[in-house]
């Protein structure tokens, strides 16, 4: 269910990541030991992240919408043009960056068999430079993983079973992200960032609003609402020369519990790190496994 939730929105937490890249100040690659540390910047100059998800190893639309369209439950929804132009206005700015950091905290519902909501946390830290360079370590109550791609092989390290697994990389971070997803059925941490910045069309938002001015964590931001088939979801943008998404929460509208996933993203556009920081050298007690493939239609 949530990987459903996920990709039915790909294109509104992707925003983040194959396209928010600046120019960053790299350490030397000689280092033998990776090297990531993050600048304290101020959020007014450059924002910092929190966000994302992934699902587990496969081992362990609506018609485009004119101002104003009807939704399944015959009630009228407004498409504010100014709410899609700040949507496309993010893209854009995304897709002039070269490489970030971000560090997203994230809530997520799961639904037990009896109706219930139940709430899971978890934190992503990432780093990312176009097309195909990747760190990230997951840690949530349910897992600890790691993934790098060097731009030739991708890897992912379950830390407390302390396997892995590695395949060849695709040439960029978006396509890493479909491959795993519809190959692997492995989901990439905030994945939805690498599809955003790559001109996904708004067409499948039949809802849109300005709520106005609000803060995430001391950030000015403007807070927007949307509709979709399947997902209802709101995204606060921050205000200024440098509009970063730093929130996102995503209802699911298709079930009667209405579980939600939320993603507070917090940004340095300026990271340092040297190459060895996307190269994956396992311990030498990891054992090494085969990525299985999952079956056709298999889904989590």
């Amino acid at each position: 269910m949530y990987r459903d939730l996920l990709r039915k929105t790909a294109w509104v937490t992707a925003v983040v990541l194959s396209l928010a890249y600046v120019s960053c100040s790299r350490q030397s690659a000689e280092s033998k030991q990776p090297v990531v540390e993050q600048q304290n910047t101020d959020a007014s100059k450059a924002p910092v992240g929190t966000t994302g998800s992934a699902a587990g190893m496969s081992v362990d639309t609506a018609a485009p919408a004119t101002a104003s369209s009807t939704t399944s439950s015959d009630t009228v929804t407004e498409r504010d043009p100014g709410a899609i132009k700040a949507l496309e206005d993010m893209s854009t700015y995304l897709r002039t960056l070269k490489a970030i950091q971000v560090h997203v905290v994230t809530s997520r519902d799961e639904v037990l068999e009896d109706g219930q909501n139940v709430t899971f946390s978890g934190t992503v830290d990432m780093i990312a430079e176009r097309p195909n360079r990747l760190r990230a370590e997951v840690i949530t109550d349910k897992q600890h993983r790691m993934y790098f791609d060097d731009g030739k092989t991708f890897s992912v390290w379950a830390r407390r079973a302390n396997f892995y697994a590695t395949i060849p990389a695709p040439p960029t971070l978006r396509e890493l992200s479909d491959t795993l997803t519809d190959r692997y059925n492995l989901e990439l941490p905030v994945a939805d960032l690498f599809h955003w910045g790559e001109g996904e069309s708004t067409a499948a938002i039949v809802g849109a609003s300005d709520l106005g001015a609000s803060q995430v964590d001391g950030t000015t931001c403007q807070h927007y609402a949307f509709r979709q088939e399947g997902a209802d979801w709101q995204l606060w943008i921050q205000q200024g020369p440098h509009p970063l998404p730093r929130k996102l929460v995503i209802t699911t509208t298709t079930d009667p519990a209405r579980p939600r996933f939320t993603a507070v993203i917090g940004w340095n556009l300026a990271p340092s790190y040297n190459d060895a920081a996307f190269t994956f050298d396992p311990p030498k007690d990891a054992r090494k496994i085969m990525m299985a493939e999952a079956r056709s239609g298999n889904s989590k």
